[in-house]
């Protein structure tokens, strides 16, 4: 008879910890141009940094009193970012551990698993940093406390045919186990999707990726392919140069499918909101989502709405907004910026020292720091239906991006339409422009 270990631990002494994803700089190609200027986990939604979400919300887990960050971006780049949390947070110690290389979502926890096992926590809560969502975790943590759980993943329903773009999980309805896991599948299985977050009990994680490594070890890689003429000049890759390769690892792919199998990995299904930030374009429904849930639990950080307001909007107290402009709903205003007498701005996100001047209209758009609108202008995007997961349509035949994003100092001259396009850094737009990208 197989005999289950106790697991020391679990309850109310359970010390836990968390481990936010945030990436680097090679991936952030898909958040250009606005990652050209800032990495996209400090860029401002809904007035924060996207990592500050994840952040707060592990900042109210009773007992985490240390979050680590791990990616590959340099030190710096987190510096002034973690001596701010670390006020805003002071029960949490926060740091950064770099990594060598992009080891992938298994990788790096394997490659820092000291630093996680100090002060042997019990288990914790890994959070891609990417995700907009209204991070349930206490009640993950609850679910893992009531099945004694070695994992809980965050789950959410999507359409069908969105489904197979991304981790897809099949469960037991009643029980809530995870029968079985498959990273974008080729054909539907379930509509059941991976958050990209997650609980893992220590003891169970990290043998899960060691046997990983294992396997990839185990397996001697053909370097070049042999035929029955060159048998001889073909050879095995040496142990020592795959180490580095074999400590590539993604949770997605590598190691959530072999958790399905111990019977001991549930889901936590949620019913609130979710998105993922993958592409700039994303930011303005995650920036909606978060102002959304912001102004449901009445933060006072929003604006006061008023006949020129429509909540939710956040207004930076730096920000100068003329009183006869029109703001909202879903709209944020960064430090310093400026909007006009009689401009319009709805579901768009507008950054640092922006100016919209007079008469101008924004819509469904990112306004880049420093750039200027024209009075009378309209930089327009499309809206995007709300659980549409991805921020492109076709237009013409063309696929184009929904969001239209002007990147850091771009200016719109007077009167000039700019529609469904995407600008990079110092252009200026002295003619109508839609569905381009303007390089």
């Amino acid at each position: 008879m197989l005999q289950v270990p106790v697991r020391k631990g679990t309850g109310s002494a359970a010390s836990t910890k968390a481990v936010i994803l945030v990436g680097g700089p090679s991936r952030g190609t898909r958040f250009r141009p606005l990652s050209l200027d800032v990495p996209k986990p400090l860029f401002d939604v809904a007035g924060h940094p996207i990592i500050w979400h994840c952040l707060r919300a592990v900042a109210k887990v009773p007992g985490i009193r240390e979050v680590i960050l791990v990616g590959y971006y340099d030190e710096a780049v987190f510096r002034d970012f973690s001596r701010d949390a670390a006020k805003e947070f002071p029960h949490i110690r926060i740091q950064y551990l770099r990594e060598y290389q992009a080891l992938g979502t298994a990788g790096g926890l394997y490659h820092f698993r000291d630093a996680i096992l100090k002060g042997k926590p019990d288990r914790f809560f890994v959070l891609n940093a990417d995700v907009c969502c209204s991070f349930p975790l206490g009640e993950m943590l609850k679910l893992f406390e009531e099945k004694d759980a070695e994992a809980v993943i965050l789950g959410t329903r999507v359409s069908n045919d969105a489904a197979t773009n991304f981790g897809c999980i099949v469960s037991d309805g009643h029980t809530k186990r995870v029968l079985h896991y498959v990273e974008k599948p080729e054909s539907h299985i379930s509509n059941l999707i991976n958050c990209g977050v997650y609980l893992f009990a220590t003891e169970c994680i990290f043998p899960s990726i060691r046997s990983a490594i294992k396997r990839r070890s185990d397996r001697p890689r053909i370097v070049s392919y042999p035929s029955s003429e060159n048998l001889e000049s073909s050879f095995f890759r040496d142990q020592d140069d795959d180490a580095e390769k074999n400590e590539v690892l993604r949770l997605e792919q590598d190691i959530l499918s072999d958790l399905a199998d111990s019977n001991r990995f549930f889901v936590h299904e949620t019913k609130d909101f979710w998105r993922q930030i993958k592409t700039a374009g994303s930011a303005v429904p995650a920036n909606a989502l978060y102002l959304q849930k912001a102004f449901q639990s009445q933060s006072e950080e929003l604006a006061a709405p008023s006949a020129n307001i429509l909540p939710p909007v956040f207004i930076h107290p730096t920000a100068t907004v003329d009183p006869t402009a029109k703001l909202g709903p879903n709209v944020s205003i960064g430090p310093k910026a400026v909007i006009g007498a009689g401009a319009r701005v709805k579901e768009s996100i507008v950054l640092e020292e922006a100016e919209i001047k007079h008469d101008a209209c924004v819509l469904y758009s990112i306004i880049g720091w420093n750039s200027r609108v024209g009075a009378w202008a309209r930089v327009e995007g499309s809206p995007t239906p709300v659980g549409n997961h991805t921020t492109s349509i076709v237009k013409n035949g063309v696929k184009v991006q929904s969001i239209t994003i002007l990147g850091k100092e771009c200016g719109v001259g007077d009167e000039v339409r700019v529609q469904n396009c995407v600008c990079l850094p110092y252009k200026e737009l002295k003619r109508d422009v839609a569905n381009e990208v303007i390089m």
